[in-house]
């Protein structure tokens, strides 16, 4: 069974940066189309960025310039670099593999 571990997650001061990664067991990684979502309180899980397996990627329009998706394909990882953070980017973040979902980690911006 193939399990998502979110990992980078944390408390940031308004501006700074974090990198969040996705790592996945098993093989199946490099095939599969990977995402981010976020979901803040009291609101619904929105897209943040995607990436196919060949490396085109998407972002949501609101966080283009800011976020940056990559991936790793011989180490079956995923990362979130967030750039300018502001506290309306706290949420929980998940990555997605195919239809699978990790358990999601939090980042709070605040000062």
């Amino acid at each position: 069974q193939v399990q998502l571990v979110e990992s980078g997650g944390g408390l940031v001061q308004p501006g700074g940066s974090l990198r969040l990664s996705c790592a996945a067991s098993g093989s199946i990684f490099s095939s599969y189309r990977m995402g981010w979502y976020r979901q803040a309180p009291g609101k619904q899980r929105e897209f943040v960025a995607a990436i196919t397996a060949s490396g085109t990627t998407a972002y949501a329009d609101s966080l283009k310039g800011r976020f940056t998706i990559s991936r790793d394909n011989v180490k079956n990882t995923g990362y979130l670099q967030m750039n300018s953070l502001k506290p309306e980017d706290t949420a929980v973040y998940y990555c997605k593999l195919s239809t699978l979902w990790g358990q999601g980690t939090q980042v709070t911006v605040s000062s």
